[in-house]
């Protein structure tokens, strides 16, 4: 068979070359129940001819003509079946987040005008129908579990009869790689969702120039674990690249069992964003901190040596024999944690704090981290197995046939066949960011050496102070959030005569050092007040600080009570800062710092 061109391609390429009895995997009643790609294609088929039937078609090919379906839903196997049948109609997707407000669901389904809604369960099933009123083009909703009074997916599958598969083949065939696959709404970071479209071509070329990222770790037959959401155009791209190599996918049950799963699956991969790896090296270092006497030397040794660790240069024999040695008696206890198999993670979508970097690498758990956008499909860059073509700090080299230009202003822009199609509906927009084929990200970076990649920050967070000088946010949030004492932390001064920030600490770490220093800890409201704990935050800022220029140092902060978080409001749904959002939610905090 020849290379995949469309996105469904794979699923035939799988089915053809190496056909698997999990293709996909979910847990159901508590065990983990396997789809073949045989059962998988069949499926695929039978949802194609029940969409059909219910009127959803490509009726002239272009975008506007197309059908819209929408999902919400957690990963689950029926979230990329329902994708394939789809796309196979001349169809196209509109994912939605599932932890996404009932306004702005209002405003995707109206403005994709999808007509068939499938859903995960009953908590969003009822929130789906408390807008149904509102959505004149919605006229099926399908739910992945049984809820009372739904309609279950499976009363959507029809048979696929020869007939029927013939019709379907007959549509596939019309379907140009440069067609709309997928319409996927960015809800950033201000403003109205913004629906980015793209076509097979754009994901395709993007699965077909990462891939050699997955083949150097050699992922061909084995199996990864997918938790970050599908709607995320990133685990989308990688779920391409695990059909097209024959990885069989299992998708955790939740991010509270993450751990379970991986020791269940013993995956060779999977992708993440940062904050889950922070998550899960607090959680490393909240069981040390209960080691005591010999235990406890052994783990700080060990762990002294992996922040040390520097993958572009020689660390000496003496160094490598004692690392060996940690990665025997300590590190081997991590490896066992993520299921003992894991040859590579790979993260995107945030800035990866090198120390991390550097002690899972260490550690023998090569982190990967790359860079892209929605709107290129999105890998532009990303760092390789190879340790020539890994540097830390940076999002690695660019993958092939993407080319980055630097703008005078540092912005980087990129140019493609990963570039999207352009905003639905929105020219305005898309003109303002399409610029002579060049995309504009909004980042600022360099090029390290002529060859790698690094993010310096947002162009539209870099602000000015009343003196007339330029603070980038990011760098001091991400090197400020090595301490183990701050949790997170949002740097403030635009307009105002000095930097200043509002910080989440981390409070587990800080119960462990109020109980060494004999604090009584009565709650995170009441300790972020105390003097001692106001003392310790201060020193951490202010050591931290020497990395930086004086205009860029933290003079003042505020310390908050809760952490911010995607139900919260403050956060995106890929973790980023809803910076306006936190300015206006503390405000107070905002006037004490300036006050």
């Amino acid at each position: 068979m020849q290379q995949p061109t469309r996105l469904f391609d794979c699923l035939d390429y799988q089915l053809e070359k190496n056909p698997l009895p999990d293709m996909f995997a979910a847990k159901e009643g508590g065990s983990w129940k396997k789809f073949s790609t045989s059962e998988v294609n069949d499926l695929v088929n039978q949802l194609a001819t029940g969409l059909m039937e219910l009127g959803v078609s490509a009726n002239d090919m272009t975008v506007e003509g197309r059908d819209k379906v929408a999902i919400i839903s957690k990963n689950r196997p029926e979230w990329l079946m329902v994708d394939l049948a789809v796309q196979k109609i001349g169809g196209a997707l509109a994912p939605i987040y599932p932890t996404i407000n009932v306004n702005e669901l209002q405003f995707i389904l109206n403005d994709s005008q999808a007509k068939v809604i499938f859903v995960n369960d009953e908590e969003l099933f009822l929130k789906v129908k408390s807008i149904e009123a509102y959505v004149p083009s919605l006229q099926h909703i399908f739910t992945f579990e049984h809820v009372p009074n739904s309609v279950y997916w499976k009363d959507c599958l029809r048979p696929a009869t020869e007939e029927k598969l013939g019709v379907i083949k007959n549509i596939s065939s019309k379907i140009n790689p440069l067609d709309l696959a997928t319409i996927i709404y960015t809800s950033g970071t201000t403003g109205t969702p913004k629906g980015v479209m793209l076509s097979h071509n754009n994901i395709m070329s993007n699965v077909a120039d990462s891939n050699c990222v997955f083949e150097e770790i050699g992922v061909g037959g084995k199996r990864a674990l997918s938790f970050l959401p599908l709607n995320h155009i990133f685990e989308k791209m990688v779920s391409y690249i695990y059909i097209y190599n024959s990885v069989s996918v299992y998708y955790a049950e939740s991010m509270e069992k993450i751990g379970e799963n991986l020791k269940e699956v013993k995956p060779l991969v999977f992708t993440t964003v940062p904050r889950l790896l922070e998550k899960v090296y607090e959680r490393i270092m909240a069981k040390a901190a209960t080691l005591t006497g010999i235990k406890k030397n052994l783990f700080n040794w060990a762990l002294s040596l992996g922040l040390k660790y520097d993958i572009n240069k020689n660390m000496g024999l003496w160094y490598n024999i004692q690392l060996g040695l940690a990665n025997k008696l300590v590190f081997s206890k991590w490896r066992e944690a993520l299921g003992g198999n894991v040859e590579a993670i790979v993260t995107g979508s945030a800035a990866c704090q090198v120390k991390l970097l550097r002690v899972f690498t260490a550690a023998k758990v090569p982190i990967l981290e790359g860079y892209g956008l929605t709107e290129t499909s999105p890998v532009i860059s990303v760092n390789r197995m190879n340790p020539k073509n890994r540097m830390f700090g940076t999002v690695g080299t660019l993958i092939d046939n993407v080319e980055v230009r630097i703008a005078e202003d540092g912005e980087i822009l990129c140019k493609g066949p990963n570039v999207m199609m352009g905003y639905y509906k929105r020219p305005d927009l898309t003109e303002e960011v399409i610029k002579d084929g060049w995309f504009h990200t909004g980042d600022i970076g360099v090029m390290v050496d002529n060859k790698f990649l690094k993010i310096t920050d947002r162009k539209k967070e870099i602000f000015k102070t009343s003196g007339g000088k330029y603070v980038a946010p990011q760098p001091i949030e991400n090197k400020m959030k090595e301490s183990k004492y701050i949790e997170q932390m949002m740097v403030i001064g635009a307009g105002e005569k000095f930097t200043g920030a509002l910080i989440v600490p981390a409070f587990n770490p800080l119960k462990e050092w109020c109980s060494e220093h004999g604090i009584t800890y009565n709650g995170n409201e009441s300790i972020i007040k105390n003097e001692k704990v106001l003392n310790l935050i201060k020193d951490t800022v202010e050591r931290y600080n020497q990395n930086f220029n004086q205009v860029e140092q933290i003079k003042r902060f505020e310390l908050l009570p809760r952490e911010w978080s995607v139900e919260g409001g403050e956060l995106t749904p890929t973790l980023k800062l809803k910076r306006k959002v936190i300015m206006e939610k503390y405000k107070d905090a905002v006037d004490r710092i300036y006050s």
